[in-house]
């Protein structure tokens, strides 16, 4: 992040992964779309950005040529020129973006921004983690696939400018860290405390077969370990259905604290623009997040 002076702001990110999907075409809108994710929790419009590759000398050009045009076309989605890039050999493909947006300064998002009684809002569901792994498995179904590739792709544009719109102050990006992870980052950064009911975060609608399957990532029972401390569980919710909140996502929602006294206008507005907003829990005093039933 650079203050540009005159109340404006240059915020700067990077990020590239390996394929999480088959569909070549599909791992690039993919890689773009969470790369671009980063730019929009902080409440900023990306307007360029540079590609990163690492791509096999072997590999097919009709896979390089569709996983660089998914790249492309959800980039120019997002109204953002690719304007160059670099490109090395790997033995396993990899790519993303470094993404370069603009913000007013005083419209900034920001990890640290929590205030006791705002609410928790999520505006995609979790379980990506553990479906694309079971992809990895061979246990996916086509249509459960889909599902997770269609949440994958979408841009979090129009969550970042809703959160603008409303003056919010306290955002972040739901990825690889889980939706507790990141959440914990918000808190401590704050110094606050959270409540999350479990009934109320939503999954897409196989996350919870392939948990009774246990198909989940390595990064899931990372996250418990490092952010387990943090966390008290309630002893009704399973092993397994508590795993999903340390599912690592990629190209995730942004999670949202949103002032009480501002909650319906944003709900309302939310829903005439199409955009899921899902209310997940609250602020509160304490040193740590609490997941009721």
């Amino acid at each position: 992040m650079w203050h540009l002076g005159e109340g404006r702001t240059l915020v700067a990110t990077t990020d590239f992964f390996t394929p999480i999907v088959d569909d070549p075409y599909d791992y690039g809108a993919i890689a773009a779309a969470n790369s671009l994710s980063d730019v929009y929790a902080m409440g900023a419009a990306p307007f360029m950005a540079l590609t990163i590759a690492a791509l096999p000398p072997d590999l097919d050009p009709e896979i390089m040529q569709e996983i660089t045009r998914g790249l492309a076309e959800k980039a120019a989605e997002a109204g953002t020129v690719i304007a160059g890039g670099h490109t090395v050999q790997d033995k396993e493909p990899k790519i993303g973006l470094v993404v370069l947006g603009f913000a007013a300064e005083d419209e900034l998002l920001r990890k640290d921004g929590l205030s006791i009684g705002d609410r928790l809002v999520l505006t995609k569901p979790l379980g990506f983690g553990v479906t694309t792994t079971a992809l990895k498995q061979d246990q996916a179904t086509p249509e459960d696939v889909d599902e997770v590739v269609g949440w994958m792709k979408q841009l979090n544009r129009g969550a970042a400018q809703q959160a603008v719109q409303f003056k919010l102050r306290a955002a972040t990006d739901i990825t690889g860290f889980s939706l507790l992870g990141h959440a914990w980052e918000m808190a401590s950064g704050a110094g606050v405390g959270l409540r999350i009911r479990f009934s109320d975060v939503p999954f897409i609608s196989c996350a919870k077969k392939y948990a009774e399957a246990w198909c989940f990532p390595g990064g899931a029972f990372d996250n418990r370990l490092y952010y387990g401390e943090h966390i008290s569980l309630d002893p009704a919710i399973s092993e397994e259905a508590s795993l999903l909140l340390f599912d690592p996502q990629t190209s995730g929602g942004l999670l949202l604290g949103v002032p009480e006294e501002k909650l319906a206008g944003f709900l309302a507005a939310a829903q005439a623009a199409g955009q899921p907003a899902w209310v997940i829990g609250e602020v509160v005093p304490g040193d740590h997040i609490a997941i009721e039933p």
